[in-house]
């Protein structure tokens, strides 16, 4: 039988492996990004917002005497790196790019809450205010990104209609 704390470090790990496909994943998406420089501004924005969060999560997991995951942070990363490449062969990158987004920081929410729950259970306080704290960043983007969909649809097909880039 598992107790509570090395549930709390596996899915620590699991976290700042999430983090580090955020990373390679919002990565690709800035560097694309031409033509929406206020979606761009934000995704740079949540970038050092998500490279803190893995930072963070890397102390928690120190002062619990373990470590991150490479092979789970790689694996992110490759995950991450295919998403990126996806995003060349379609015509409305930008939409679908900010779909994916979208669905992640609600995975990211998720995940989150059940780490501030097992922190909770665990005695961890100071887990659980760190994962409280990434809890509000990922909630921002994701209702940020929720508030801007129709924007940037419309600016997608505006751009589209026009016939000047509009996929990035």
């Amino acid at each position: 039988m598992h107790k509570a704390s090395d549930h709390l470090q596996a899915w620590l790990r699991d976290a700042h492996a999430m983090e580090e496909q955020a990373i390679t994943m919002l990565t690709s998406q800035s560097r694309r990004l031409e033509n929406y420089p206020e979606l761009k501004a934000r995704i740079d924005r949540h970038l050092q917002e998500t490279r803190d969060q893995a930072a963070m999560l890397e102390r928690c997991l120190e002062r619990l005497h373990g470590g991150s995951s490479a092979i789970k942070d790689i694996s992110g990363k490759i995950v991450a790196i295919g998403q990126g490449l996806s995003g060349l062969f379609v015509s409305d990158e930008v939409v679908k790019g900010s779909l994916a987004s979208y669905t992640f920081e609600h995975m990211e929410i998720a995940s989150y809450k059940i780490l501030i729950a097992a922190a909770d259970y665990a005695g961890d306080q100071e887990t659980k205010r760190i994962c409280e704290t990434i809890l509000q960043q990922e909630v921002e983007m994701a209702e940020w990104l929720g508030q801007h969909a129709a924007e940037i649809t419309r600016t997608f097909l505006e751009r589209d209609q026009r016939g000047v880039t509009a996929k990035h």
